[in-house]
């Protein structure tokens, strides 16, 4: 391919006009230059070629509506992979890229003796009384205010003018569940997550719900619908008080740290010590130990792409991503070397795959030798 050749077929890329055969070829021809000891300068800087390629795909990958095919590496180099996937809705794509930092190992055999689930919807509700009552695809349950199907639970709005019950929903390990308050307000529930809340609300007072535990997502029916009453969420180390927004919450028990990202509207964050407000994409992070909180800026998508199906992993460390997979397959997972734990790995892997096609990747591409299924015990090597 002539250079001017390149970047035409660059600008097409970009521009999201090339097919999947133009993708690969496009890849593969810029990783040939990789490969050389001169970049040709003459088809731009080096750098900012990769950028706008990793761009496009980011780009591609938020721009998705529905869940991508599973992904297939089809090239190994260690500084700049890319795997491609179809898409039903935009028919070509790419979807997945890494970035390696490990030295390359022997590959060794894979062993599996359990077969491990992937995640799915499902919770179980305990009521004022302390009845419970298990949700799972294929179960109804309709009393009063309150229906499911099994695969989500809506409380229906009602006025009340005296004590209100509390119900408590349990998402527990390799689940997720999504939950519309009679306020109207949307809360997605990820696994091993708990949310304590009021079977309705008065209009004008605090409409407040408990975290317990766990990640949850909110999108929060505005005060402006309820005459003015203020929206406050309550976890072990914070209040979050609302006013129509929307905004993420990961409060995990094996967890040092708890995050609150907003993504649209306005929040209040604040502890015994100290009150901050969040701007859109901007990160709390408060310490268990110090109780301290610092704000930073992220990247929205990939801290609630679990709620689009997606698992993204940004410079992460195997160890963390461990406690990921662990929730949503519901399994333990070790290393053999703790040293292992701390490689990072840059990613964006299907939810809906099995977990065993992950591992493969993840060995596939060096990152570990083998990993071995006991139980619900995974063993990295």
């Amino acid at each position: 391919m002539k250079k001017d050749e390149f970047l035409v077929l660059l600008n097409r890329y970009l521009s999201g006009e090339t097919n999947l055969e133009e993708d690969k070829f496009l890849v593969n021809y810029f990783e040939s230059f990789q490969n050389a000891p001169d970049w040709n300068e003459d088809l731009g800087v080096k750098d900012e070629v990769q950028n706008k390629m990793l761009n496009r795909i980011q780009d591609t990958l938020k721009a998705e509506k529905v869940k991508v095919i599973p992904i297939r590496p089809f090239y190994t180099r260690s500084t700049f992979k890319v795997i491609a996937a179809a898409s039903v809705l935009m028919l070509i794509s790419l979807t997945l890229l890494f970035n390696v930092d490990k030295t390359t190992k022997g590959t060794l055999p894979v062993a599996v003796n359990k077969k491990i689930e992937i995640g799915s919807d499902k919770a179980t509700l305990t009521l004022e009384d302390g009845s419970v009552i298990a949700l799972e695809k294929g179960e109804t349950y309709t009393t009063g205010n309150v229906s499911s199907n099994g695969e989500k639970i809506v409380y229906n709005s009602k006025n009340v003018t005296k004590a209100i019950s509390n119900n408590t929903l349990t998402i527990p390990r390799g689940g997720q569940f999504f939950i519309q308050l009679a306020d109207s307000t949307k809360v997605w529930l990820n696994s091993e997550s708990q949310l304590k809340y009021p079977v309705a609300f008065v209009d004008g007072e605090i409409r407040q719900i408990e975290l317990v535990y766990g990640e949850a997502y909110f999108e929060v029916s505005p005060s402006t619908k309820h005459k003015g009453s203020r929206f406050k969420v309550k976890t072990q180390s914070q209040n979050v008080e609302v006013i129509g927004t929307e905004f993420n919450i990961k409060a995990y028990r094996d967890e040092t740290s708890m995050y609150t990202t907003l993504v649209k509207g306005k929040v209040a964050i604040s502890n015994a010590t100290v009150k901050e407000f969040l701007e859109p994409s901007q990160q709390s992070k408060i310490n268990f130990n110090s109780n301290t909180i610092s704000i930073s800026k992220v990247d929205v998508y990939n801290e609630i792409s679990w709620r689009k199906g997606l698992f993204v992993f940004k410079g992460m460390p195997l160890k963390d991503i461990a406690k990921v997979l662990s929730r949503w397959y519901d399994v333990d997972i070790v290393f053999a070397d703790p040293a292992l734990g701390n490689v990072k790995f840059n990613g964006v892997l299907n939810k809906n795959q099995k977990l065993e096609d992950i591992l493969t990747t993840i060995k596939n591409i060096n990152f570990i030798n083998a990993y071995e299924i006991k139980d619900h015990k995974v063993i990295l090597k």
